[in-house]
Formats: C-alpha cells, sequence, structure tokens
C-alpha cells in the first residue's frame, strides 16, 4: 500500500507541475515550484507543498491566493490524467526547507568567514 502512495504521489506531482506550467494562466503563480506531494491513505485529500524564492510577504499571499483560486481547475485537469478512482482534494501549503537551507548556508559562510579572520 505504501508503495502505490508513493507512487500516486509522484504522479500528482508530475501532472501538476505541468498543469501549473502549461495550463494556469495566473501571473501571481509564475514563481511557485511544486516540491512534494503527500496523499492520505484513503486518496480523499492531497497536501502539494510548493515553494516560491520570493521572500517578500505580498508575493506569497498573492502566490497562494492563486493557488487556491485554481484549484479547481488543476483538480479538473488532474482527474483526465490520474490513474485514481477518486481524485484528492487539493490543499497548499507553503514549503519553507528551501527558505530554510538558504538561511543555514548563510550562517555557515559566517562561521567560516569568523574563522578565516581569526587564523589570519
Amino acid at each position: 500500500m505504501k508503495h502505490r502512495i508513493g507512487r500516486v504521489e509522484g504522479e500528482i506531482l508530475r501532472e501538476l507541475t505541468k498543469i501549473l506550467r502549461k495550463n494556469i494562466r495566473d501571473p501571481r503563480v509564475n514563481d511557485v515550484t511544486i516540491t512534494a506531494v503527500e496523499c492520505t491513505n484513503d486518496f480523499s485529500y492531497a497536501t502539494v507543498y510548493y515553494s516560491i524564492l520570493s521572500e517578500d510577504t505580498k508575493k506569497e499571499e498573492e502566490a497562494a491566493a492563486g493557488l487556491n483560486k485554481a484549484k479547481g481547475m488543476m483538480r479538473h485537469l488532474l482527474g483526465q490524467v490520474l490513474t485514481v478512482y477518486k481524485v484528492p482534494e487539493l490543499i497548499f501549503k507553503r514549503d519553507n526547507s528551501v527558505k530554510y537551507g538558504s538561511k543555514i548556508d548563510q550562517l555557515i559562510a559566517e562561521v567560516k568567514k569568523q574563522d578565516a579572520n581569526r587564523n589570519n
């Protein structure tokens, strides 16, 4: 069962990425990247994680609004290509791991710089 869920999640991820690029014309979602999908065991809900490279709060809110507005169309188009009995309800959540990773990189760079200054 776990294998099937993983396979369906991968399929949803691929298809939603295609749909976002080809079918959704909303400029608010241009910078959105879908990073992961997690389905419930009965496939009734799919949590779709997305990232946006902007740190601007206004752009983040616009992206979230754009995704929620396009949710119905995305689900409809997903239903035409998915191999599951019932198309899951889509729930969009911001994936902060990219932002967190860049913050860690920045902190590591600062520590290295401080070490270099101490050694000179």
